[in-house]
C-alpha cells in the first residue's frame, strides 16, 4: 500500500502510517528498529532495495530523507515536505516512509525525522553517498547509535578513510569494513589450523581499493607486522599472503565467487568467496548495534598485538 502526501507534516505521515497498518491489518510492535537513509534521487532505488530485503532479517521502519536541490530562488526560500508513506509487501518486512525536503527544512531534516522513530528502538543512519567527514556531529548520525558510511561511494577513499580516522566515534562503520569479514574469518581459521608466527603480510588488490587498506592495516595491528600493499587487476581484494617460516599461506581470488586456501604442507582447498550485494551488507551491521572495535582497530591500524 502506497500513500501520496505533498506538502505535509510529519504529524500527518504519521497518521498515514497508522492508516495503512490498519487497512492491511499488520501492527508496527514487530518492528526492531528505525532505519534512516540519507541518499540522493540517483542512489535512492538501490538504497531503499537494499533495505528492504535486509528488512526481512530485521523488520525495520525506513525513513529515506532525499534532500531536493531547488532551481530557483522563491523555491529555496520556500520550505516544504512531500512524503510517500510504503507499508505491507511494498516495503518488504516493514515500513518505508519517503521524505522529500525542499528549501530551509533540508537544513533541518532531524526535526522532521525525529517524531518519525520507533520509540524505545535503536537508530541506524546510512549514508550510501555523500557522508558527512563527522557522521557522529551531523545532526541526522547525532541520533543513532550505529552509522553507517561507505569508502566506495567517494572519488578518493584514501584520502576520506584519513577523515574518518581523525573523526571516529564508538558506533561509526563503513561498508567497506563489512565486505571483509568472510575474509577475516578465512584468515582466523586458516591461522588456526596452521598454528604458525606470522612474519610478513601482504594483500593484492586493485588500486585505491578502500577495503584492501583497511585489511591491511588489521593484519598490521593483529599481527604485528608489515603488511605491504600490491596492486593487482582487481576486481576488489584478490589475495592475501601471510608468511611464515614453513611457507606461506594464500587466500586467492583472482576473478569470480570462488578462492583457493593455501597452507604450508597441505594440499590446496577450494572456498566460496562471492562479493556479497548491498542488501546482505546491510543486514549484516544490523545484526550487532554495538561499536564495532575491531573496524576502530583496523581504521587507526593500532590495537592489541596478538593473533588473528
Amino acid at each position: 500500500m502506497k500513500i501520496d502526501l505533498t506538502d505535509t507534516t510529519a504529524s500527518k505521515i504519521n497518521k498515514a502510517l497508522v492508516q495503512g497498518r490498519r487497512a492491511i491489518g499488520t501492527p508496527a510492535v514487530g518492528m526492531v528498529l528505525t532505519m534512516v537513509i540519507v541518499t540522493d534521487e540517483e542512489n535512492a532505488y538501490d538504497s531503499i532495495k537494499a533495505a528492504e530485503d535486509a528488512s526481512r532479517e530485521h523488520p525495520s521502519r525506513t525513513l529515506v530523507v532525499i534532500k531536493r536541490h531547488a532551481r530557483t530562488l522563491r523555491d529555496r526560500t520556500h520550505s516544504r515536505l512531500d512524503a510517500e508513506v510504503r507499508v505491507g509487501s511494498e516495503a518488504g518486512t516493514g515500513e518505508t516512509v519517503v521524505l522529500r525536503t525542499y528549501g530551509e527544512v533540508s537544513d533541518h531534516a532531524d526535526s522532521v525525522v525525529l517524531p518519525l522513530l520507533l520509540p524505545d528502538a535503536p537508530v541506524v543512519v546510512w549514508w550510501p553517498v555523500d557522508a558527512p567527514d563527522n557522521p557522529a556531529e551531523d545532526p541526522l548520525g547525532a541520533l543513532a547509535q550505529r552509522r553507517i558510511t561507505d569508502l566506495y561511494a567517494v572519488e578518493h577513499p584514501l584520502e576520506v578513510l584519513q577523515t574518518r580516522v581523525r573523526h571516529y566515534s564508538p558506533g561509526d562503520t563503513d561498508l567497506a569494513w563489512t565486505r571483509l569479514t568472510p575474509w577475516r574469518s578465512m584468515l582466523a581459521a586458516a591461522l588456526d589450523q596452521a598454528r604458525v608466527q606470522v612474519t610478513s603480510a601482504a594483500v593484492e588488490a586493485e588500486a585505491q581499493n578502500p577495503s584492501a587498506e583497511l585489511l591491511a592495516r588489521w593484519l598490521e595491528a593483529r599481527l604485528d607486522v608489515k603488511a605491504d600493499r600490491v596492486v593487482s587487476g582487481g576486481p576488489v581484494v584478490t589475495a592475501v599472503r601471510l608468511g611464515t617460516a614453513g611457507g606461506e599461506i594464500v587466500i586467492d581470488r583472482p576473478e569470480g565467487p570462488l578462492a583457493t586456501l593455501t597452507l604450508p604442507g597441505q594440499p590446496p582447498r577450494t572456498l566460496a568467496l562471492k562479493v556479497r550485494p548491498l542488501s546482505e551488507l546491510i543486514a549484516e551491521e544490523l545484526r550487532r548495534l554495538d561499536a564495532d572495535e575491531m573496524y576502530a582497530v583496523a581504521l587507526r591500524g593500532e590495537g592489541i598485538k596478538e593473533t588473528v
